[in-house]
């Protein structure tokens, strides 16, 4: 039965990416069939192998001494601001994202990330049938995040059709920056993070391959990456220390707003209609944890969650998870965990959009008329994960 359930989601996920698409004779199925069956040996051999306890044991230890490091600056400006066995989320959750983000500044200088974003991504362009840039542009997102990645793009953007440009922003939506991964592993397992990692990138592919398919001609598919002005080594020390500083101050201040103006919801409809808007809207996304694997007892709530996730953004719904008042079962937090981490909600419209237009105004605009489309496959990444996941699980 769970089994069952599991393949009628997966059927159901690639039917509704189908509908949404823009050529359907020109879907390949093969490559699709391909990746589908990576994701699952992929999620087997990190949830339910001894190499893959080592793999996941291994990335968590480094990103655990990361945020130590990390912990050391934070102690040293904002040192008792805190009562003694506290732990504020932006001191010990969000702060860390500065050192993280000079990590990933001082491998981009040294040219070691870029020659390993290539590598990769020429790599899956073997396996998903894309293009050599859209495959470089998936992982070029994984490593810098979704709008710092078109700047290693920006030669290319204006001759990008429709149809490439949407499958960019698709993989820059769907994934996550490395720069927040260790802020996740603080509210979730890290074996759930790591493994949405690598779902999201092959889940990616394939439903950018059902919703937007095309050929790319080989003239057309030249992979040229801009070489980021020439700095001193310190000149980008500041810089990237000042980037992730302002993304630690951004995500409080998204925070701070959703969290209050949830709650805020949350009582209105209580007082008027005697349920929270969150809980209307577990309702409403139970069909889908449903359809996750997640069982009938705790679709509702789980709905809920992953409804704050894409109304909000997934810090907000990963606080809930982590913070409220729930009796999940271990496989249904696996799928919500794995479902949690991406992009996809309706603030990366606008990020995204706009990260795009500050380099090609014209092309900012075209992705402003796709932008729910964007969103659309990006909500069907994260489920199709949370239902390979609830396969091996």
């Amino acid at each position: 039965m769970r089994y069952g359930i599991s393949i009628l989601g997966i059927i159901v996920v690639l039917f509704l990416a189908w509908l949404a698409s823009s050529n359907r004779k020109q879907v390949k199925f093969k490559p699709i069939i391909i990746m589908i069956a990576i994701q699952i040996i992929l999620s087997v051999l990190l949830l339910n192998t001894e190499y893959g306890y080592i793999i996941i044991k291994a990335i968590a230890t480094v990103f655990n001494q990361l945020l130590e490091y990390a912990s050391e600056g934070v102690s040293f400006v904002f040192g008792g601001m805190a009562n003694k066995g506290e732990a504020p989320f932006f001191l010990t959750v969000l702060l860390p994202i500065v050192f993280i983000s000079v990590l990933i500044g001082i491998l981009q200088h040294l040219r070691i990330l870029p020659l390993l974003m290539k590598a990769i991504g020429l790599l899956l362009s073997k396996v998903n049938g894309m293009g050599k840039l859209e495959s470089y542009n998936a992982v070029a997102s994984l490593m810098v995040g979704q709008s710092e990645v078109f700047i290693t793009v920006k030669k290319q953007l204006g001759l990008l059709s429709k149809q490439r440009l949407y499958t960019l922003c698709a993989s820059a939506m769907s994934t996550v920056s490395m720069s927040i991964v260790g802020s996740y592993m603080t509210m979730l397992e890290p074996k759930y993070v790591v493994t949405a990692l690598v779902l999201n990138l092959f889940g990616g592919f394939i439903i950018t391959s059902l919703i937007n398919p095309y050929e790319v001609q080989s003239s057309e598919d030249i992979l040229e990456i801009q070489n980021l002005e020439k700095q001193t080594f310190f000149e980008m020390l500041g810089e990237y220390i000042l980037d992730g500083f302002k993304v630690a101050v951004i995500v409080g201040a998204m925070l701070i707003g959703f969290i209050a103006l949830m709650s805020g919801i949350n009582h209105v409809f209580e007082l008027l209609f005697s349920i929270s808007f969150q809980q209307l809207l577990g309702y409403l996304f139970a069909p889908i944890a449903f359809m996750m694997g997640i069982p009938s007892s705790e679709a509702v709530n789980a709905g809920g969650i992953m409804a704050t996730k894409m109304v909000t953004n997934e810090f907000v719904a990963m606080l809930d998870l982590s913070g409220g008042d729930y009796h999940f079962s271990d496989r249904t937090l696996g799928i919500l965990s794995v479902f949690l981490v991406s992009f996809a909600n309706f603030s990366s419209i606008g990020i995204i959009t706009g990260a795009v237009k500050s380099l090609n105004e014209k092309q900012g605009n075209v992705v402003a008329r796709f932008g729910l489309k964007l969103l659309y496959g990006a909500t069907l990444v994260s489920i199709l994960s949370g239902i390979i996941v609830s396969v091996v699980l």
